[in-house]
């Protein structure tokens, strides 16, 4: 039997990828809090955005993720998705 694979929209260029292949942004409501999902496990509202700055910079500018998860993104999390994008790539 053939193992389905799961595939995601970033917000940023809205190219279709695997799941495992973009990073996961949850917004859990009941704890009012932003993450990011490493897991791909955490409850709440997701967004997914591809490993890249070039996706990134557009999401920060276009306030895409701020739409995707209907709350406005501090700044460190954009932070730690920086961090996130350098450590993927290496």
């Amino acid at each position: 039997m053939v193992k389905k694979i799961p595939i995601r929209k970033c917000v940023a260029c809205g190219e279709r990828r695997p799941k495992k292949e973009l990073i996961r942004i949850v917004y859990d409501r009941k704890e009012e809090s932003i993450s990011i999902d490493k897991k791909g496990k955490l409850p709440g509202r997701g967004a997914y955005i591809c490993p890249q700055n070039e996706c990134l910079n557009k999401a920060l500018k276009d306030e895409r993720l701020s739409r995707a998860l209907n709350v406005s993104i501090p700044e460190f999390i954009y932070n730690q998705l920086m961090e996130e994008i350098d450590i993927m790539k290496d």
